[in-house]
């Protein structure tokens, strides 16, 4: 066999080494981004490879984070986060909400009734990945209101009920 020839077969090999158009596509995609085209196999699809990490999702490289509250938290401008972070830095978030929270009931002689913490997912619309989108804290305060008649009422009401109730008698 001559170079040739040889050059020839390699040449035949890495054309049928992507058996749909789909891969190829993928492995010219990964060539420009500066990889290996090799990696192609096995992929279908860009959103495949890019919900792999073989390719760049740029919507995941360019998502950005903001808090829309009247509080003052982290995240007050668009900030990015890895979405390998997102997570756990939205729940840090979302914990300065709740901590916000109790100082306010400190301060003004409340209590936490109920303080809760929803983190939202969503899909990336580029490449299929599921990742942390946003976060709500609900919280419920109780204030003492003493000015209340209604509630004058229903202290004096429980302390006739209750007086009593507890007794113990010793001998």
């Amino acid at each position: 066999m001559s170079i040739n020839s040889l050059t020839g077969i390699a040449r035949n090999e890495v054309q049928t080494a992507y058996q749909s158009p789909g891969q190829k596509r993928v492995a010219d995609a990964i060539e420009r981004q500066g990889g290996n085209p090799a990696l192609a196999k096995g992929f279908s699809s860009e959103k495949a490879a890019k919900r792999a990490g073989v390719l760049k999702c740029e919507t995941c490289a360019t998502r950005k984070y903001q808090d829309g509250s009247d509080e003052q938290v982290s995240f007050k401008s668009p900030q990015h986060i890895s979405p390998n972070a997102a997570g756990a830095r939205v729940r840090g978030h979302e914990q300065e909400h709740v901590n916000n929270a109790y100082d306010k009931a400190a301060e003004k002689g409340g209590k936490v009734l109920n303080a809760s913490v929803a983190i939202h997912t969503a899909v990336c619309p580029e490449c299929g990945r599921t990742y942390v989108s946003g976060g709500t804290t609900t919280t419920q305060i109780k204030y003492p209101n003493e000015d209340n008649p209604y509630q004058k009422d229903r202290k004096a009401a429980d302390g006739a009920m209750l007086s009593g109730m507890n007794f113990d008698a010793k001998f």
